[in-house]
């Protein structure tokens, strides 16, 4: 079993190409004020970010890390499953407002960036738009055409693959076969079976962001398998639209699956 060093270690190699690009910027006084990590979810951005803020001399008190703050209660009856709000982009301004501590480099990691809220957005173009000496802002993001066009274009993109020996998370591996496992005979199945299904899932221990997640995954592999399956096209089509909206709105995670599971 692999050790947290090596994990993390494994997660930057599998990244080269990405940090001796960012290492050559900083070496020739190069690094732009602002660059946006894309790629898919769990494959080490947040880490390699962590990490390179590191390489520059960037550690507490000079490194800021920001995410979505989560809402107490029931997910998705009233409460939004994560934002990253204005208030907590106000926190950054005034982080950056004064001099490192360490006499280099200032940095904010923001996790999730696509989290932001409208307003969070709004107020994080300023920041971007009048950089403070030494800044650094790392913007993570998997879904990068949630940002707005003026924060996406203030940003340089470094685009971030899935690397071949990627370490995998064995928890998160065997939640999701055992959501696969009680979903594959209810893809097929008759509609009461589909309400029945999505009735019996306790959705204040279970997060929908999973199930679509697992759902994205499997009809990804179907269309592969068959380019021309117009029926799956839609439905990963229909889960995205869903994603989306679980980010900033207040959707009854039922009623989304069962919407979804309709159309299987």
């Amino acid at each position: 079993m692999l050790s947290t060093g090596s994990v993390l270690k494994s997660m930057v190699i599998g990244h080269k190409k990405q940090w001796e690009f960012l290492k050559k910027k900083f070496e020739l006084n190069q690094l732009s004020h602002a660059y946006l990590f894309t790629g898919a979810e769990g494959i080490g951005k947040k880490i390699f970010a962590k990490e390179f803020a590191e390489f520059i001399g960037c550690k507490f008190p000079d490194l800021m890390v920001v995410g979505a703050a989560f809402a107490e209660g029931r997910l998705g009856f009233g409460e939004p499953k994560g934002e990253i709000k204005i208030s907590q982009v106000r926190e950054v301004q005034n982080f950056l407002a004064y001099k490192s501590y360490n006499g280099g480099y200032k940095a904010v990691i923001v996790d999730d960036a696509e989290k932001m809220n409208q307003e969070a957005q709004s107020c994080f173009l300023k920041t971007l738009e009048e950089p403070k000496g030494n800044t650094l802002l790392l913007l993570i993001c998997s879904k990068p055409d949630l940002l707005l066009s003026t924060i996406f274009s203030r940003c340089q993109t470094v685009k971030f693959f899935k690397p071949k020996n990627l370490p995998i998370n064995k928890e998160k591996k065997e939640k999701e076969d055992e959501i696969l496992k009680n979903l594959l005979p209810v893809i097929e199945s008759n509609l009461a079976d589909k309400f029945k299904y999505v009735k019996s899932i306790d959705f204040d221990n279970q997060d929908l962001g999973q199930i679509l997640e697992v759902l994205q995954k499997y009809y990804r592999e179907k269309l592969l398998a068959d380019f021309s399956q117009k029926k799956v096209i839609n439905i990963l089509n229909l889960i995205e639209g869903i994603s989306k909206k679980l980010l900033f709105t207040n959707i009854n995670p039922k009623l989304a699956l069962e919407v979804i599971l309709m159309e299987t």
